[in-house]
């Protein structure tokens, strides 16, 4: 529709034959303006939910399905209304858009989202003047965003940092292995809700390295009424109070409702949680000093700047379990539809080789089919024109980068589970440098890229070596369905068999 793309310089840049149209100038004014961006017809207050009831235009439309349809319909940018209160947000499916507005947003991008826990963060506790100095880098923006980063950066983003914890991880690993083999039944299947079980082992692996403990998360004696087991809860309550306050319908903004309350009470109960578990291990650190390389990163940080370690607990222990358990049952639920793929990584995890190649592809291949969210979130920083449409500064725009990962024109044969494409040479069709660089920027992009990213993918190599070196996986029946939320979620019953090798 355009062949070619202005900047704010003026400048003009040729655009790739995928892209769908591109024409972004943030310093002229456009022709159109926002409330003419393409989307479903919206009515005041309740904006287009009722497309989604009976016989609407989105009945029955989730997930991926829903955007396919959004794409098809609309083109490359959808606005979406807000409801109940919520603010209008767009859309945008075209990868070359989405790289040049995250390269134009300032040196301190607004990756927005959790809007119930913001309130609480923001509101409810500058009200009651218990305000922290920061609240993490889920929740701050700006100046106190870049101080967290800045103290966190080191030793959450440099691979020596983390390779300490990469022998007591491969421990937990063993023992996750032998308990799963214990709670078999006799179809070998674990019956056990098998997300929650995995939390249990990701919370472990997260012990070592937040804080350079065990949680002993998956004892088989462990209490019902124990910090771990109130840990678990609080990340499992957090998620489905998140989505039942920011994505799906409700009134929070205009009167606090029985849900609302739910949440603040356990934002509350769980940040004196998290900032008992610091005290503890700071008070213990004292009494039982340890080398460096055994330390958690938590209690580096504290050393350095308390506020910023009390800040960083709630993001890692909010968003660093759900997530790579997910991501861990995403790839181990590929490998069982894909025996020979599951075979070649075994071949690989046998030889004992130090590098993994292959595994490392299965990881980013199951990312690109099943990531963790659908997309990235942004608050503008500057005002965009954008398919010759005003964007407003401060409008939410989701980069919807599960929706382009899965199209034809930027991975070929999108659906089939293929880690090759992340190993063969450039001149092979299937190469993924053929897609666009931002079609699957699925851990974000640049300042706001995430922080926890490398110490997930050692979490996930580890587990799944250890899985894939003991058990050869197939899966029973329907395909694993994925609830499309404020993350992404695998959705039971999960019916795999766990055959020993």
């Amino acid at each position: 529709m355009f062949n070619s793309l202005k900047c704010t310089k003026g400048s003009f840049l040729c655009l790739r034959q995928i892209t769908t149209v591109a024409n972004i100038d943030v310093t002229t004014t456009p022709s159109k303006p926002f409330r003419d961006v393409p989307g479903p017809r919206a009515l005041p207050v309740i904006g287009q939910l009722y497309h989604f009831l009976p016989g609407g235009l989105l009945y029955n439309l989730k997930g991926s399905n829903l955007h396919n349809f959004l794409y098809e319909k609309y083109g490359p940018v959808v606005k979406m209304k807000g409801h109940f209160g919520a603010k209008d947000s767009i859309l945008l499916y075209d990868p070359e858009v989405a790289i040049q507005i995250y390269r134009s947003e300032n040196s301190m991008p607004i990756r927005t989202g959790f809007f119930a826990a913001q309130h609480y963060k923001n509101v409810i506790k500058k009200e009651k003047g218990e305000e922290r100095k920061y609240n993490g880098l889920i929740f701050d923006h700006e100046e106190k965003w870049r101080d967290i980063r800045t103290h966190v950066n080191p030793v959450m983003m440099q691979a020596k940092s983390l390779k300490p914890y990469a022998e007591p991880l491969d421990e937990i690993a063993q023992e996750a292995v032998a308990r799963m083999k214990c709670i078999r039944n006799e179809n070998n299947m674990i019956e056990n809700d098998l997300l929650d079980e995995f939390m249990s082992y990701v919370l472990e692996f997260t012990g070592i390295i937040a804080l350079g403990r065990r949680f002993h998360a998956f004892d088989a004696n462990i209490r019902e009424d124990s910090l771990t087991r109130q840990l678990l809860r609080n990340i499992h309550d957090f998620f489905e109070l998140s989505d039942k306050l920011d994505y799906q319908p409700n009134l929070w903004r205009y009167y606090p409702n029985k849900t609302f309350r739910s949440a603040m009470k356990l934002l509350e109960d769980a940040e004196k949680l998290n900032e008992k578990l610091l005290q503890t291990a700071m008070e213990e650190l004292k009494t039982n000093p340890k080398p460096e390389e055994k330390k958690g990163v938590l209690e580096k940080l504290a050393e350095k700047n308390k506020d910023v370690a009390l800040a960083f607990t709630d993001d890692l222990l909010f968003v660093g379990v759900d997530t790579v358990a997910n991501g861990i049952i995403s790839v181990l639920y590929l490998l069982a539809n894909n025996p020979d793929k599951q075979n070649k990584l075994r071949e690989e995890i046998m030889s004992k080789e130090s590098r993994r190649p292959y595994l490392r592809a299965c990881i980013k291949e199951a990312a690109r089919m099943r990531p963790v969210v659908f997309g990235n979130l942004r608050l503008t920083t500057t005002e965009y024109n954008v398919f010759d449409y005003e964007i407003p500064k401060d409008t939410m725009v989701m980069f919807c980068h599960e929706h382009m990962s899965l199209r034809e024109d930027q991975y070929p044969q999108p659906n089939q589970f293929i880690p090759e494409r992340w190993l063969v040479d450039k001149d092979h069709p299937l190469y993924h440098g053929n897609a666009h660089p931002s079609a699957g920027l699925h851990f974000g992009y640049g300042a706001r890229g995430c922080v926890g990213r490398k110490a997930a993918e050692m979490e996930m190599e580890i587990f799944i070596s250890r899985i894939i070196e003991s058990f050869r996986l197939q899966w029973r029946g329907k395909q694993m369905p994925v609830y499309q939320s404020v993350a992404n979620r695998n959705m039971g019953p999960y019916n795999f068999i766990f055959n020993d090798v």
